[in-house]
């Protein structure tokens, strides 16, 4: 099962990442993480993306797509994946076709998880963050027991700067336009299904496992 997960910045797919992998036992690959692994093995890739990344310089498409190459011919990848930032573009979404053809693989679905641009920054302006352990709240769906208190270790909650609704919708915006080719790409290939991100996460987790369970047979 070779999954793409899409969804906007606070939409929850960090979450469901989480469960589809608890439910499918098939990893979850996030861009970040590759590159963080090729770095760490030092492959010939992995020392291409750390010099752009060193200075502070997007990592080629060229590097990417050769970076998840070698992440999904890995072992762990043989009853499939979860794919979480990739693809951006329709480019790297014609050259997934192009590595999934090597694997002798095909993609099974494209999910998005969708939520009204008003709802994420309502979400994401009302999240804290503990200064001490990282664990997340919200003021009005997860508030810690003592208002400003991490209940996990005591340490200081903290509004993050780039949560406020300035930043949010100018992120939203960034990323409807650079996905809107994608949404369409994925839609002509009949590949596309949106869910409701706006439902109780775990209705949310529901339908995509009814999605993926119909598709897969």
């Amino acid at each position: 099962m070779q999954i793409v997960l899409m969804g906007a910045p606070g939409a929850g797919k960090g979450t469901q990442a989480a469960k589809l992998v608890k439910e499918f036992s098939i990893p979850q690959i996030a861009t970040g993480d590759m590159f963080r692994a090729a770095v760490k093995e030092g492959t010939e890739l992995g020392k291409q993306a750390k010099a752009c990344m060193d200075a502070g310089k997007l990592v080629p498409d060229e590097v990417t797509i050769g970076i998840v190459r070698e992440r999904l011919a890995k072992d762990d990848c043989k009853n499939g994946f979860i794919l979480d930032g990739f693809p951006r573009t329709v480019e790297q979404a014609d050259a997934l076709n192009g590595i999934l053809s090597e694997l002798g693989k095909k993609l099974t679905a494209v999910l998005n998880i969708a939520v009204p641009a008003e709802d994420l920054i309502g979400r994401s302006v009302g999240r804290r963050v503990c200064k001490n352990c990282g664990a997340t709240y919200h003021v009005d769906f997860n508030a810690p027991k003592v208002e400003g208190i991490c209940d996990e270790c005591g340490g200081e909650l903290y509004q993050r700067a780039d949560d406020t609704v300035e930043t949010l919708t100018n992120r939203l915006n960034v990323y409807v336009e650079s996905t809107r080719p994608l949404i369409d790409y994925y839609k002509r290939a009949g590949l596309y299904t949106e869910v409701d991100g706006r439902q109780h996460i775990d209705k949310v987790t529901e339908a995509l496992i009814k999605v993926l369970t119909s598709v897969n047979g």
